[in-house]
């Protein structure tokens, strides 16, 4: 119950970073939050853990918690990193891909497909998680998996962020099916090529993106 409950929290002090509710830089006491969300500073501590892996907050020792946001030079970097990673999973997967995996994409696409139907950005965004991960997997190499996995949780608040863009999750839907038949076809630079524009956040993406981070750096 305390890890279902830490990871509402996490959540909810996700939004309250995002939409410049906690500015950057200011520090972040467990006491405070557990009286706010009227529960023990454990699940406070784990949720803060939570934000810490995907860099939204920094743990100073002898200090404490301080919300950090990534300025716009530094998220489209690590954008462009993201993109190049999964391109050459895409590429390594069109030639490794299992029958089950690809089966498993389909469920995970048809899943987004409901959540696109709904507008559910929330509830896309969970599937598409899943996706992702399954192509980090087939990619068959290891290192390249955690790496990717690694720099998803530092991204995970922006790219969920990204998906309430009008349109951006019908957008992104086709994207995924793009992907799906490069990997079926076993065709490994049209995958590689579909999988680096769904991830990079370039032109009116990355500028919907920062648009929307403005409350939090003012």
């Amino acid at each position: 119950m305390d890890r279902k409950r830490a990871d509402l929290i996490a959540d909810e002090l996700e939004a309250l970073i995002l939409e410049g509710i906690f500015k950057d830089g200011i520090r972040l006491d467990e006491v405070q939050l557990a009286e706010r969300f009227n529960v023990s500073r454990t699940p406070i501590r784990e949720a803060l853990q939570q934000l810490s892996l995907s860099g939204l907050v920094e743990q100073i020792p002898r200090r404490g918690v301080f919300v950090r946001q990534p300025g716009p030079v530094e998220l489209l970097e690590m954008f462009e990193v993201m993109a190049e990673l999964e391109a050459v999973c895409a590429r390594l997967a069109a030639s490794r891909i299992s029958d089950a995996a690809l089966a498993d994409l389909h469920e995970a696409n048809a899943r987004c497909d409901d959540a696109v139907t709904a507008q559910d950005a929330d509830g896309y965004y969970l599937e598409n998680e899943r996706f992702h991960a399954i192509l980090y997997r087939q990619s068959g190499n290891g290192f390249l998996e955690q790496e990717c996995l690694r720099l998803y949780r530092r991204l995970q608040p922006f790219r969920r962020m990204q998906l309430r863009a009008r349109g951006r999750l019908a957008q992104s839907m086709a994207e995924h099916k793009a992907i799906v038949t490069a990997l079926e076809q076993g065709n490994g630079d049209a995958a590689a090529i579909a999988i680096r524009g769904h991830v990079a956040v370039q032109g009116e993406k990355f500028h919907h993106l920062i648009a929307s981070l403005k409350p939090a750096a003012e």
